[in-house]
């Protein structure tokens, strides 16, 4: 997939998605990340033929997305936030039918729907009425959907929201082996699955690509120090006080609470290590543990953007 200068504007004035140019090499798994309202969700509609771009162009497969929106929707594989089912229809029935919408039909039909049903784990609930399913099978129904025609793309938006861990670890494990089978684009704000199965990561913030590249490369290039201050129950004000002051000094890139702990990245560890303890200490916070910490995604993601895309979400 090939994106470049592609914006989104709505009636209104509302900018969705602004000038953004990236890369999907054919064969990857590729993570898009950002909070609620980066513009995940435009960019992957745009890439689908969904919606219109308002300047820029894309390209799916090789095919120009504007010029023949048709061809490229043959080649992929498309998986909505929250998927829709036919409550009245088996799953196995509303796979098929999209099976049969692709072209598919006869032996090797039934062998596409039989084989995507087990891939998202569905097979013995697979003769069941869509409406009895829970929200976590509607999405795993989902998805076997976009497989069920073999589509050299896949784009997944969201993909295991709605998933327990058990489904989330499963999902995820079904993503990773279509490496190589497939081209992969998928949506999330959670950073913990783009670092267990992805090769490139795209980073989002406020309709704005912010940074792009193998994971990897992102660590070592962003991932300076962080420190992690772990506070008492009930301090939630305080602490929140005491990231706003942290954010304000020139040796912080950024800081954000989440669950009672405040993970502050920084420019120059060794003015850290000599100082946070007394800004810490200045705030009258009470403090359980200060410890300085292996970078993740997650501090990349808060360097970059001063926030965290799960506490933004």
């Amino acid at each position: 997939m090939q994106v470049d200068g592609l914006t989104k504007r709505y009636p209104g004035g509302v900018l969705a998605l602004d000038a953004l140019s990236m890369t999907v090499p054919g064969g990857s798994v590729f993570g898009l990340l950002g909070p609620n309202g980066a513009g995940k969700t435009t960019t992957l509609r745009l890439l689908a033929g969904l919606t219109r771009a308002t300047a820029g162009r894309a390209s799916v497969a090789g095919i120009a997305v504007a010029a023949d929106g048709i061809e490229v929707r043959r080649r992929l594989g498309y998986l909505e936030q929250d998927p829709r089912a036919y409550g009245w229809m088996a799953g196995r029935e509303q796979v098929r039918l999209l099976g049969r919408l692709h072209g598919l039909d006869g032996a090797s039909l039934e062998a596409a729907v039989a084989d995507a049903l087990r891939r998202v784990g569905l097979a013995d609930a697979a003769d069941r009425r869509a409406g009895t399913y829970s929200g976590g099978m509607r999405q795993r129904l989902g998805i076997a959907g976009a497989l069920v025609h073999r589509p050299p793309v896949i784009i997944l938006d969201e993909p295991v929201s709605a998933l327990d861990p058990e489904g989330r670890r499963d999902v995820l494990g079904l993503i990773a082996d279509l490496r190589g089978e497939a081209t992969v684009l998928f949506s999330t704000h959670v950073l913990a699955d783009v670092e267990r199965i992805c090769d490139r990561v795209g980073i989002l913030a406020r309709g704005r690509l912010v940074v792009e590249g193998p994971l990897a490369e992102l660590l070592d290039r962003y991932a300076l120090p962080v420190y992690r201050v772990e506070a008492e129950p009930g301090q939630d004000a305080a602490l929140a006080a005491l990231a706003g002051r942290l954010r304000g000094l020139d040796w912080v890139d950024g800081a954000a609470v989440e669950h009672g702990l405040l993970t502050v990245a920084v420019s120059d560890p060794a003015r850290a290590g000599r100082e946070l303890l007394a800004v810490v200490a200045a705030a009258e916070v009470g403090v359980l543990s200060v410890a300085r910490a292996r970078p993740t995604l997650e501090d990349v993601f808060l360097r970059l953007t001063g926030e965290s895309p799960e506490a933004a979400a």
